[in-house]
């Protein structure tokens, strides 16, 4: 069986029995695009089929954007990886357990190593998912009046380290988060539907939940349960809020093809948009061996996302050094320099679009790979 066959296969499995609701996926094999499919509900309701230029909301898959936005402006020497959150946010100074102050570095923002976490005791506290008219001073006043979960550097957390970095971005670059993410990125891509407003509401994805009590409509505001019984807030409304700060870590929006742009232009070394030796070490283990989560064995994590350090114990066919992460919309990618592949799946359909096993069987049938039980 051919790509196209395999993958067809596990999107329409995922369609028909009601995993997903509607997708977008793209697979390149060394720049060539081998595999582009809209397939399912755009909006099931109105029985409008998917569209390949649908405009998805992109959860975390914003953070590598506004990372790359925030190595662009390393590269002219607007931000140094070494340089102090506090010298550009004065008000960002969270304290340890003990009450000490700590010294969090760009670097460890990139990385996930600051000590943010993504859960906070104060219920006005917003992480680009739900409804809020904060900006983003008074989120991250909120933010730093909250213990950091251990000292920058020394363990690694997936939580808002990329939001306080989006406000610095906007502090150095002057104007909005999203002026930046398109002078550094997306205007030298041509990317024209990638950012923090929506260039055509007609295309916006209905966003769908899947969490109890079953395939639903995304209601607004809305709380899915995960499988492991955990819960998200979503207010899908939030990207019309103009009030609300511009979330790095996952406000924006943006089409598949303009992300398969960006995720090749990564692959190919990062020109226009970087320098090919930041794309390097962005793609490096930049967290030494502190534990990561059980669900990220066999990777370590770079400036963009996730690095794929041992395939065996990750259970993956992507070579050492693929990067990737996904986007609690619906989304997963993958980067693997050393086969040439890209892939970008785009759903609508939290969770199984993004923690579910759907990205994992695209992954494998894009490599004709069978995990190990």
């Amino acid at each position: 069986m051919d790509l196209v066959s395999r993958v067809d296969r596990v999107v329409d499995d995922a369609i028909e029995n009601e995993r997903i609701v509607g997708s977008v996926t793209l697979v390149a094999d060394h720049g060539e695009i081998v595999y582009a499919r809209a397939a399912g509900w755009f909006d099931r309701e109105a029985e409008t089929p998917m569209r390949r230029d649908a405009i998805f909301r992109l959860a975390s898959v914003t953070k590598p954007l506004v990372a790359a936005t925030a190595l662009a402006m390393v590269d002219r020497r607007l931000i140094g990886l070494d340089n102090a959150v506090s010298d550009h946010l004065p008000y960002f100074r969270p304290k340890l357990p003990d009450g000490s102050e700590a010294r969090i570095l760009v670097r460890h923002l990139l990385s996930h190593t600051s000590g943010l976490g993504y859960a906070y005791r104060n219920p006005e506290i917003t992480v680009g998912l739900q409804q809020t008219d904060l900006d983003h001073e008074a989120n991250l006043t909120l933010i730093a009046e909250e213990p950091l979960l251990f000292e920058p550097g020394t363990a690694w957390e997936y939580g808002a380290s990329i939001d306080v970095l989006g406000a610095i971005i906007a502090t150095i670059h002057g104007g909005t988060l999203d002026d930046a993410l398109h002078h550094y990125v997306t205007d030298p891509l041509e990317m024209a539907d990638t950012g923090f407003a929506v260039t055509d509401e007609s295309r916006l994805a209905i966003p769908y939940a899947d969490g109890p009590p079953g395939l639903r409509r995304m209601a607004d505001p809305d709380v899915i349960i995960a499988p492991d019984g955990g819960e998200t807030q979503f207010a899908p409304s939030r990207i019309f809020n103009e009030k609300a700060f511009q979330s790095g870590g996952a406000g924006a929006v943006g089409t598949p093809d303009d992300l398969l742009h960006f995720f090749e232009t990564i692959r190919q070394g990062g020109s226009p948009i970087l320098r090919h030796e930041t794309v390097a070490i962005a793609g490096q283990n930049q967290v030494g061996s502190v534990p990561l989560r059980p669900q990220d064995a066999g990777q370590r994590f770079g400036f963009l996302g996730a690095i794929v350090d041992d395939p065996e114990a990750a259970n993956s066919p992507q070579a050492v050094g693929t990067i990737r992460w996904g986007g609690v919309y619906g989304h997963d990618w993958s980067i693997d320099p050393a086969n040439g592949i890209t892939i970008v799946s785009m759903t609508n359909t939290p969770y199984e679009g993004c923690i579910g096993n759907y990205p994992k069987q695209i992954r494998n049938a894009v490599y004709d790979y069978t995990p190990r039980v």
